[in-house]
């Protein structure tokens, strides 16, 4: 079938609304993930010994099964044990995003916190500063310096990474143009949506080119 001004339109249209689910997924698990990573970090690195090694195992399951699977695990492991829905499908999307992510991002700000050399707190102490005070004082920027590379891939994967919701049917941009496939036998908005993602890396590429750039006066 040949491609039409109207019929680019239409589909362009009914792509934004998918790319708006699909915005939605990578904002929420964002806001989410990164705060709940930084917490599950201080948990592997709790002085606990338990409470270390607990996190840290259910850390080495989250990474070690497939994002895919877990979002199946969320959805309909309720539905099959107790024959109820905990979550809706966006919702069950969001819980497995979040906890997939928030494991990664942990393990990436572990590694930066870790390191500081223990010579800054040291000094920190000797200046009379609380732990509090040296981690936001001291440490902070220089661990967001060290962990912006790893943290703008993981972030730019998760950009793609909002296709996996359609494996239960939520309607991002990748299913909504498999919907066209299917109903209409159009194939090439399928690989129409490639636009939006490249141009969703690009932007999130040159946002954090322009925040390398204005930390670039921590020396580390």
């Amino acid at each position: 079938m040949a491609i039409t001004w109207e019929s680019f339109w239409k589909v362009t249209l009914r792509l934004l609304e998918g790319f708006e689910t699909t915005c939605l997924i990578f904002a929420l698990t964002l806001v989410l993930a990164l705060p709940l990573g930084l917490v599950i970090s201080f948990g592997s690195m709790s002085k606990f010994k338990p409470l270390a090694y607990v996190t840290k195992v259910f850390v080495w399951i989250i990474r070690g099964v497939p994002l895919m699977l877990q979002i199946f695990v969320v959805f309909y492991v309720p539905r099959l044990m107790w024959h109820a829905a905990l979550f809706t499908r966006f919702n069950a999307v969001i819980v497995a995003f979040v906890i997939n992510y928030a494991c990664y991002f942990s393990e990436i700000y572990r590694g930066g916190i870790e390191s500081i050399s223990k010579g800054q707190y040291e000094a920190g102490q000797v200046l009379g500063m609380t732990k509090s005070q040296i981690f936001f004082r001291v440490v902070l920027m220089q661990v967001v310096k060290r962990i912006l590379a790893p943290m703008s891939n993981e972030v730019i994967t998760l950009v793609k990474d909002t296709a996996l919701a359609r494996v239960i049917m939520v309607a991002e941009i990748l299913k909504v143009a498999e919907e066209f496939a299917s109903t209409s036998a159009l194939i090439w908005p399928t690989f129409y949506t490639a636009v939006f993602y490249l141009v969703s890396v690009g932007l999130l590429t040159l946002l954090f080119g322009y925040i390398e750039k204005k930390l670039s006066y921590y020396r580390v």
